[in-house]
């Protein structure tokens, strides 16, 4: 059969949104949050994403960084997250939520997948952070999500490509697999090679900020090391680099 290899990128900006669709990547990922993995976008950013682009949007609904055990005040405002992204006309939300045993919280999940209507769901990386990989892509159906993005449950998809091999073989076409984490033009052709359904990237590049004046003293974020004066951007070369790698074999048999 047949599969028509998706391309989704991770983005913190609309100039990223608008770089992803001039590099014709399939799909965004709209984020906040670089430096915590990614979190909920504000309402204007989802706004005007959804004005700006004419291919696929996907919002990711985390009230915070750290972990996936959500206080019933932040599932609470997750939901109210989902309703906003879905007057927007977003195209499909993105989350993930566990119990604090490791397992993914099933009833949760499938509340807000029935809360997000007829938006898709993706379960993001917090099934990376399960403590059996096989039990929670299960666990995923039977909660009615639409695709899974996963490394593997490793930092990168290169460490975790034979656990994402395996899930692939697993989820039988009843939920996508989509592979992200240190995705890029020199691995790209090895994860459609697997059988995912998708990849996901960011395409990052980076810029000095045009401040003359520069104070060494203060980190904004309150943790010494992370660049004041760096701008990050989804590099819409970077992305055309990874789709030409994957050009000849994105309709292929598996």
């Amino acid at each position: 059969m047949k599969k028509n290899i998706e391309v989704e990128i991770c983005t913190f900006s609309l100039e990223s949104c608008v770089n992803a669709q001039l590099a014709g990547a399939s799909r965004v990922e709209l984020c906040s949050g670089m430096y915590d993995g990614g979190t909920t976008p504000s309402a204007a950013m989802i706004r005007m994403a959804r004005e700006k682009l004419s291919i696929e949007l996907y919002v990711m609904i985390r009230p915070r960084g750290g972990d996936f055990l959500y206080s019933d005040l932040e599932f609470e405002l997750m939901k109210e997250d989902i309703l906003y992204a879905r007057s927007c006309n977003a195209d499909g939300v993105v989350f993930g939520i566990l119990k604090a045993d490791g397992s993914v919280d099933v009833e949760r999940t499938k509340e807000l997948v029935e809360w997000a209507a007829p938006m898709k769901v993706t379960f993001h990386r917090a099934i990376d952070m399960t403590r059996n990989m096989e039990e929670a892509l299960e666990d995923v159906v039977r909660a009615g999500c639409y695709r899974i993005l996963t490394s593997g449950g490793r930092n990168t998809v290169d460490e975790g490509i034979e656990q994402i091999r395996t899930l692939v073989k697993q989820a039988e076409g009843r939920v996508q697999i989509m592979a992200g984490s240190g995705v890029s033009a020199t691995n790209a052709s090895r994860l459609v090679e697997i059988g995912v359904d998708a990849i996901h990237l960011s395409g990052k590049s980076s810029r000095d900020s045009k401040m003359v004046f520069r104070n060494p003293n203060v980190f904004m974020g309150g943790v010494p090391g992370l660049p004041e004066y760096e701008q990050y951007y989804s590099d819409v070369e970077k992305i055309k680099a990874a789709l030409g790698k994957i050009k000849d074999k994105r309709f292929c048999d598996y």
